[in-house]
């Protein structure tokens, strides 16, 4: 087996609230925690969760733009968690970011040829016939006019902006693309057409996606592999299908029941949860879902669950659901199913027929 593209290895994540000499007395917002997993060639792994279970943090994390308490991002066996700024700047061509506001994420005071060509002339010069060419070529892959290249952000719509974002994180040639909820602010009809774009460019580039949302309905589509997030910890991590088809942990068959289903005649799954999510200043000890959770035990309110291989590949950190001669995972990413069955994900919008 080869080794993956990005394997992330406990990597946690505390913001401290005030300074002091005593820096253990401190309190912190534990906003990642212990968190593995990795992510092969071309191949899309989704991660959900409740607003504040630190799904973005993490996306910050792996472009190195906060710095990690403690843990490793490797890339190509490279730890860029502990690079320097000289030798983090290489990497910075291996991965991209498509952030979530097609508004806020592009200079006003460019053109859109010029937010193209910007990333590539951080690393090398280009004539202005390179710059024209390169703006022109990444338009057309990204379903938009060339002429464009020579219109303001302010002069498109909101599936252009985000067309013209996929296509500055494409100027490098990245070999993988971090996608921070890059279809929440688009109407639906402009999400299916970026959508679509997305998974064209991965077929034809061969292109690893870390998808971030909160729209289970989109990882459906798109994810070969779907990382279930509570309070800073992967909770569950499982191949698409498996997980969508029977979800293990209780909290994951809390989001997929919570999520609006359009066929009035499928039966929707009953997993209620009372209360609110914990502070992540003062999280409950032991299973951090238990205080939610309607199989919680006395051994639940205790010991933090470890993530444990279940038989169909999938990894699940519940006392409960996981079984109990398992051998926990070290790490989670080391469990996972690495191949992606199926090949590529159907088309979201209905009228394609070619996926």
């Amino acid at each position: 087996m080869n080794d993956p593209l990005l394997k992330v290895e406990n990597l946690t994540k505390h913001y401290p609230l005030g300074s002091g000499l005593f820096k253990k007395s401190i309190p912190v917002i534990r906003a990642v925690e212990d968190v593995s997993f990795s992510v092969e060639a071309g191949e899309t792994l989704c991660i959900v969760g409740e607003s504040g279970c630190g799904k973005s943090t993490v996306a910050r994390l792996l472009m190195r733009l906060v710095e990690p308490t403690s843990g490793r991002v490797m890339i190509d066996r490279t730890d860029i968690a502990g690079l320097k700024k000289d030798a983090l700047h290489a990497w910075r061509r291996r991965m991209q970011m498509v952030f979530q506001d097609p508004y806020s994420s592009l200079n006003p005071r460019l053109t859109a040829g010029q937010i193209i060509t910007e990333p590539v002339e951080n690393f090398e010069r280009l004539g202005r016939k390179q710059r024209q060419a390169l703006a022109a070529d990444l338009l057309r892959k990204v379903g938009m006019s060339p002429e464009m290249m020579h219109r303001l952000p302010s002069e498109l719509s909101g599936g252009q902006r985000q067309r013209l974002g996929i296509a500055r994180a494409l100027a490098l040639q990245p070999s993988l693309i971090i996608a921070d909820e890059a279809v929440s602010a688009l109407d639906v009809s402009v999400q299916a057409q970026i959508l679509n774009l997305l998974l064209d460019l991965q077929q034809q580039m061969g292109i690893a996606f870390v998808f971030i949302s909160h729209d289970l309905g989109v990882v459906e589509h798109v994810g070969h592999r779907v990382a279930v997030m509570y309070l800073g910890r992967i909770v569950e991590l499982a191949p698409c299908e498996a997980l969508f088809a029977k979800p293990v942990h209780p909290y994951t068959e809390a989001l997929i029941a919570a999520a609006p289903v359009p066929d009035p005649t499928r039966v929707r799954l009953e997993a209620p949860v009372e209360g609110e999510v914990p502070s992540p200043i003062n999280p409950p000890t032991g299973c951090e879902f238990h205080p939610r959770c309607p199989l919680a035990v006395e051994r639940c309110r205790i010991e933090v669950p470890p993530l444990v291989p279940m038989a169909d590949g999938r990894v699940v950190a519940c006392h409960v659901r996981a079984p109990a001669t398992a051998t926990p995972a070290q790490p989670a990413a080391e469990l996972a199913v690495w191949t992606v069955g199926g090949g590529m994900k159907e088309a979201v919008l209905a009228e394609r027929t070619d996926h």
